[in-house]
């Protein structure tokens, strides 16, 4: 079965993600990357002239999901904003499950491409600063919070502890008590709310 150029480059990302995110960036050479995909290195690099382009578009389709998740898991659907920060920590405990999660893609490019200048760099923390500035706008429709932008803060660094610590601690370990911590900086709703 022949594969449109469209269909070539997202089987190849497909694989992409799979490699970089499961062994590491540095650790993972575009010839692995073909020969897992099934191309030629010339069809590769036709699509993706470096290995850098190749890691931004994979940061890039990682973010594509991600925005995708936290959307989903805090959509407006009749839920107050509190309950809504809630089942983001909910759904991140179902995320972060070791048979589908080693870690933040986005840390995990970050650490692996520390210089600000590099594309796979500059999209981590647009991820990043996108799931804080959504932080943000729930914290700023909660009742009684002065400050939005400092909960958001607090919020984002209990999801990069849940990421940071599964890795080495597992699920069950301090993992497993974001939400509680969440529902302790979180303001509590009046009675009636």
């Amino acid at each position: 079965m022949r594969r449109s150029a469209a269909e070539t480059r997202e089987h190849v990302l497909s694989v992409t993600h799979e490699l970089f995110y499961w062994h590491g960036i540095h650790a993972v050479g575009v010839d692995r990357v073909a020969a897992e995909a099934g191309v030629a290195p010339t069809t590769l690099y036709r699509l993706f002239r470096s290995k850098d382009e190749l890691v931004a578009a994979y940061v890039e389709r990682a973010d594509t999901s991600y925005r995708a998740w936290f959307s989903e898991a805090t959509k407006a659907d009749g839920r107050g904003a509190r309950e809504r920060v809630l089942a983001a920590f909910d759904e991140l405990i179902v995320q972060v499950h070791p048979s589908r999660c080693r870690g933040c893609p986005f840390l995990m490019a970050l650490a692996e491409f520390p210089d600000p200048e590099l594309p796979a760099h500059r999209k981590a923390v647009a991820t990043k600063e996108w799931m804080r500035a959504r932080f943000g706008e729930l914290t700023g429709q909660l009742e009684g919070v002065v400050e939005p932008g400092a909960l958001a803060d607090k919020l984002a660094l209990v999801m990069e502890g849940v990421y940071a610590s599964v890795q080495a601690l597992g699920v069950d370990g301090p993992a497993r008590s974001a939400r509680e911590l969440v529902e302790l900086i979180l303001p509590v709703p009046a009675a009636g709310e």
